[in-house]
């Protein structure tokens, strides 16, 4: 039993490792999906602003976990 519970902790730890970066990045998602259903934004531009986005969101956890990490 506790092998298994080693195993599903690591395998959650995997998919679910900082939280907030994948809300984060579900956010991203749905605002850019939802502009481009209203026709305000080409698609080609909004594949542009998911990727700023996604860039984004990956600074701001990297800088939180520098920040958390410091001695």
């Amino acid at each position: 039993m506790t092998v298994l519970r080693i195993l599903w902790n690591e395998m959650r730890g995997l998919f679910v490792d900082d939280g907030a970066l994948a809300l984060l990045m579900l956010g991203v998602i749905a605002l850019v999906a939802g502009v481009i259903t209203l026709a305000l934004l080409p698609p080609l531009l909004g594949g542009l602003v998911l990727v700023v986005g996604y860039l984004l969101v990956l600074a701001e956890s990297l800088y939180r976990f520098t920040r958390h990490r410091r001695p």
